[in-house]
């Protein structure tokens, strides 16, 4: 681990950055529009599809708030971040009482409002530190960030990590998402699992060199 910021420690790889609207090249032109009435869709392997209020989904669970870090998988890292929402895994009982997910459903499928899809193993979605956040640093969510609702999970590399949250898919296998060959099915941060191709540490290099023609995408748009 290399030392950030006052002395702290970051994951191999990583340096210190600041929080900014970043993503897949494909999405730097797109721009999520929320509508008046956002709402979260459920299907896949469920017994009864279902279309909830996120109003009512975001009400119906006691809030958490939680400081933690956000690391890109192209090597930067936002540092003491303060997240505040509900616990996914809150909203996955409710969900499961609702809709039926199947017993053999182990992943779940995240889609954004811009269409971007990620997808994670359910047991990492239900880890006490992953939230459906509505608020950063003591503010409501904005756009940049992934306004009304994201999905923040500290322990997966950020493309985990889904904006814009508008619907829920159970499945019975895994789904590269929109991140595809690029992506592992995990993620995790501490194992340095960057794809599911090459060891993690390739790819630093890789991720270092394009990531300065990424952030040109984004901060023309």
């Amino acid at each position: 681990m290399s030392d950030g910021p006052a002395g702290r420690r970051l994951p191999p790889g990583q340096a210190p950055a600041a929080l900014r609207r970043f993503g897949l090249p494909q999405y730097a032109r797109v721009r999520a529009q929320p509508p008046a009435r956002p709402v979260v869709t459920v299907t896949g392997a469920v017994a009864r599809p279902t279309q909830i209020d996120l109003a009512d989904l975001m009400g119906a669970h006691r809030r958490h708030a939680r400081r933690g870090d956000l690391h890109c998988v192209t090597t930067w890292s936002a540092l003491d971040l303060r997240w505040e929402g509900v616990r996914f895994r809150d909203v996955h009982d409710t969900l499961a009482t609702r809709v039926g997910p199947a017993r053999s459903a182990n992943w779940v499928t995240v889609t954004g409002l811009d269409g971007y899809r990620a997808c994670l193993r359910l047991d990492d979605a239900l880890h006490p530190d992953v939230l459906l956040a509505d608020r950063l640093a003591g503010a409501p969510l904005g756009l940049a960030h992934g306004a009304p609702v994201r999905l923040v999970a500290p322990a997966l590399y950020g493309y985990k990590s889904v904006k814009h949250v508008c619907a829920i898919e159970y499945r019975r296998d895994y789904d590269p998402g929109s991140a595809r060959w690029a992506a592992h099915p995990r993620g995790r941060v501490a194992h340095e699992e960057r794809s599911r191709h090459l060891p993690g540490p390739a790819w630093r290099f890789i991720w270092r060199t394009l990531l300065p023609r990424v952030r040109r995408l984004y901060d023309e748009r």
